[in-house]
């Protein structure tokens, strides 16, 4: 096991290696920075594949590697672990070549591109998350790998910076992936209470035999699996969430190929794949993805049919597909989602690559052999049923609204309604809310049970509440970012109260907030000296043009303080989560909301601020998109 150890390990080394590699690459040079990322592609895939070759000689048995502790405190763990069987080598051997493809064709299709190299240490962060996800043997390692992909995807849709519709598009995208990252978080946590332990992935299939025949199904595995289906739907735009497949698109066309056509759009396949054991005999869950995926295979079939940009018709099908594996996933047909995933990768690669040729030939072909077509008068109910479906498929069946007007729309509601905080009055206002809990925590025994029973879930709503403010706040950057590092307090003070722990695990949590919160809130007020009338949230403002420096330091805090695996704060989340007991719903899933809209808060900071047209008439902007 020790020598498997070490190779596996290197899948996730050698990508590490190469972005770190990229970062110091001079910006000018395209043939050194597309060379780290082939070569480094290539040496773990040689390595993949040699390995691959010697584990199916041996007898394909799955391994499961426990690599290193990050963290550990009496009963709590927090271990790296990896996985390698039939459904890993598959996805890493596509995922290898399909990049390895992608950094071979960006290499001459970039050349001369503004913002080079940042395409190719993104792709190297993008690939490092993939096989952190695919090789994951828990839900820790599993997040890691999810949130690498998570913001390098923000990153890459926003890679075109100077536009408008790219960055816009990049906080939606963004914003679906972080409401499948409640999901995530949940799943951790109800896993957590339900075994007591940090459950490795191998373990489901003997838990879950081990548990008498005729016994009814627990709840709280009825739970994890409903937030393991709200993950899956969100990250490969199943039904509602498919609508944001096409918008990733406005991102260069290798981005689009490896990320929204191949690779990160099947993630949520891959996961309802490898946490299968677990739900594989609840005739319910395996109806519901089946019907999730058929619902998303038929909306998404007649939007493709309609589309005007073949990136657009080729992200609907794609999205038709991955509807088709979700029911083939629910049938338990394993083998056929591997091969299904394999064909539709290295299809929407190959169509994606090409589809500028595509649209250059086809409209040389209009131009010089146009004809046009017969059109045939349909009469009664069967005009009315196409007429109906071509409506509803021309405006997306409303899937955007629908979303927009049931998660997004009341958050923002309720923040704005929180009118009275504003950046005056917010540090009094914390520190009188502050003091109370110290008094309340050196005086427990004075006041009534009742309320200590309740105090933790009051204090994690009130955090909440000041997250969903600074989400809706328009005027003041650096209230909605103060906001966003109160509530981080109060989701601490709220799990102090719920049980007693040693305050070095308060402080593994706080200590990443900290250090990025002061770091964020000196870089805001320098640039509201610098730039006072162009400072608020209500439209893009592309500071990043003279202020490149401290854009690149300031998203390195937003990241820290939304928990990014960059500071202690990620260890420190799963941690105090850890203290959130089986029956505390309202509690934990106040702790996750605010966890995924501070994220969203953040980004949309650093967006509205760093990104989009350069507000100042003195410098080249480009065209409004249509």
């Amino acid at each position: 096991m020790m020598e498997y150890s070490y190779i596996i390990a290197g899948f996730v080394l050698i990508p590490f290696i190469g972005f770190i590699m990229s970062l110091c690459l001079p910006a000018k040079d395209e043939k050194k920075l597309s060379s780290n990322a082939f070569y480094s592609v290539l040496l773990s895939g040689i390595v993949l594949f040699v390995f691959t070759i010697i584990w199916i000689v041996k007898g394909a048995e799955p391994l499961n590697v426990p690599e290193f502790v990050l963290y550990k405190s009496g009963d709590y763990v927090f271990l790296i672990d990896f996985y390698f069987d039939k459904i890993t080598a598959v996805f890493l051997l596509v995922g290898h070549f399909i990049t390895l493809l992608i950094c071979r064709f960006s290499y001459t299709y970039l050349h001369l591109e503004d913002g080079y190299r940042r395409f190719f240490y993104t792709i190297l962060l993008f690939f490092l998350g993939y096989c952190f996800t695919i090789l994951a043997g828990n839900f820790e390692t599993l997040f890691i790998g999810w949130e690498l992909l998570g913001i390098s995807s923000f990153l890459l849709i926003a890679f075109y910076r100077d536009r408008y519709l790219p960055v816009r598009n990049a906080v939606k995208v963004f914003s679906v992936y972080r409401i499948g990252d409640i999901g995530i978080l949940l799943a951790m946590w109800a896993s957590h209470h339900y075994w007591q332990q940090n459950i490795a992935f191998f373990q489901f299939e003997s838990l879950i035999h081990s548990q008498n025949e005729g016994t009814q199904v627990s709840w709280m595995i009825i739970f994890i699996v409903l937030c393991l289906i709200l993950a899956s739907s969100a990250k490969s735009a199943q039904f509602p969430f498919s609508y944001w497949l096409p918008r990733a698109m406005e991102g260069p066309t290798p981005s689009s190929a490896i990320f929204y056509g191949s690779l990160s759009v099947h993630i949520g396949v891959f996961l309802m794949l490898r946490t299968f054991p677990l739900w594989e005999n609840i005739e319910l869950i395996r109806w519901l993805v089946g019907i999730l995926g058929f619902l998303t295979a038929i909306i998404a079939f007649f939007i493709t049919r309609v589309q005007t940009t073949i990136k657009t018709q080729i992200a609907y099908a794609s999205i038709t597909q991955i509807g088709i594996m979700f029911i083939e996933v629910a049938m338990g047909l394993e083998t056929l989602v591997l091969i299904h995933f394999t064909g539709n990768a290295f299809l929407r690669t190959y169509q994606l690559l090409l589809s500028p040729s595509v649209v250059s030939y086809k409209i040389r072909d209009q131009l010089y052999h146009f004809q046009p077509e017969e059109k045939s008068v349909w009469t009664g109910i069967y005009k009315r049923v196409m007429i109906t479906f071509y409506v509803l498929s021309i405006k997306e069946w409303g899937l955007d609204k629908i979303v927009k007007q049931l998660i997004f729309t009341p958050v923002k509601k309720l923040g704005r309604s929180l009118a009275f905080i504003n950046q005056k009055n917010v540090l009094p206002v914390f520190i009188g809310l502050l003091l109370a809990m110290v008094l309340l925590y050196l005086f427990e025994w004075k006041y009534p049970g009742i309320l200590n029973h309740f105090l933790p879930e009051i204090l994690a709503i009130i955090g909440l509440l000041f997250v969903f403010k600074a989400f809706a706040e328009r005027s003041s950057p650096i209230l909605s970012w103060m906001l966003v590092c109160i509530n981080h307090v109060f989701v601490s003070m709220a799990v102090t109260f719920n049980e007693h722990f040693s305050s070095t695990q308060t402080m593994l949590y706080l200590s990443g907030v900290i250090v990025a919160g002061i770091a964020g809130y000196i870089i805001l007020k320098r640039l509201s000296v610098k730039e006072s009338v162009y400072f608020d949230l209500n439209q893009y403002y592309g500071h990043i043009y003279e202020y490149p420096k401290t854009a690149m330091l300031f998203l390195l805090s937003a990241l820290g303080v939304m928990g990014f695996p960059i500071t202690p704060t990620f260890l420190g989340e799963d941690l105090i989560f850890s203290h959130i007991h089986e029956q505390q719903y309202v509690l934990a899933a106040a702790y996750a909301l605010s966890f995924v809209v501070a994220g969203m808060a953040l980004v949309r900071i650093y967006a509205r601020l760093f990104l989009g047209p350069h507000i100042k008439a003195t410098h080249e902007t480009p065209l409004k998109s249509s």
